[in-house]
């Protein structure tokens, strides 16, 4: 049974759904304005990604973002929050250098942003990090398949877990990044059957963006959901809007009125 339409999502509202097989709904945030849009529509969980540096800064990757920047992100959507839970991602450099850097940059992060939870890319090899982090009172959501800080080492945004060497890694580590305390793991742009699978073999909520329909829930970048991206179409995106289009006929129009001498009329003047 859903909780009540105002409750606070927590980590253990994700656990419940799991049990219960109520899909989790997730979306990006980035501001004060969308995120409390978001939440006062009821969606389950906003997430502060480190995408803002594609989305917000035109950047070609996530990795110049720094972690003020997502400090500064994660504070403005957790003031607009009222019952989403809110994750923000650990930006690339500020927690791959060892569990020292990592504690102490995630506690400035819960600290500076009052979010609910943190987000980190990686598998075994972030265990350490990663259970050090949990230790310290800071939930944790891992991100396995394509983690787009490591687009570099991966040649490109192309499909994981293609091949059964990786599929195979994959499934040890979502059962290691539970093990490690994470209470929930992102699968990005991996086959649906695979996802599916790992869904079934670990307790915790499974997110999936481009990992088909047979996970726990589903995150999607909310401009990309919106329609605000242009020709910028992924193949697992669905568009409820074509805000890009509606937007620039706005300020077409605003613009006529403006050049016109029909804005502001006698009712919008003091």
């Amino acid at each position: 049974m859903s909780e009540k339409k105002d409750a606070k999502v927590t980590t253990a509202t994700f656990a419940r759904m799991k049990r219960e097989g109520d899909k989790i709904t997730m979306l990006t945030a980035y501001d004060y304005t969308m995120a409390r849009i978001l939440d006062e529509a009821g969606v389950d969980s906003i997430l502060v990604g480190d995408s803002a540096s594609n989305v917000v800064a035109g950047w070609p990757t996530t990795l110049p973002i720094t972690i003020d920047q997502m400090i500064y992100h994660g504070a403005a959507v957790a003031r607009a929050v009222r019952r989403a839970l809110v994750v923000v991602d650990m930006p690339f450099g500020s927690y791959q250098s060892g569990v020292r850097d990592g504690v102490a940059a995630a506690a400035r992060m819960m600290k500076e942003t009052l979010a609910d939870a943190l987000k980190i890319e990686g598998g075994q090899e972030m265990i350490p990090v990663m259970s050090a982090i949990v230790n310290a009172g800071v939930p944790v959501v891992g991100h396995l398949g394509l983690t787009p800080q490591s687009v570099n080492k991966f040649g490109g945004y192309g499909l994981r877990a293609k091949d059964e060497a990786e599929a195979a890694k994959l499934r040890a580590d979502a059962k290691a990044l539970e093990a490690a305390g994470c209470f929930a793991i992102v699968l990005e742009k991996i086959p649906a059957s695979l996802a599916a699978m790992v869904a079934g073999e670990v307790a915790v909520p499974i997110i999936g963006i481009g990992a088909g329909a047979e996970v726990d829930g589903q995150v999607l970048v909310g401009q990309d959901m919106l329609g605000m991206g242009g020709m910028f179409r992924p193949k697992f995106v669905r568009q409820y809007l074509n805000l890009h289009d509606e937007i620039a006929d706005a300020v077409r129009r605003y613009s006529a009125d403006v050049k016109g001498g029909t804005f502001p009329g006698p009712d919008e003047q003091y």
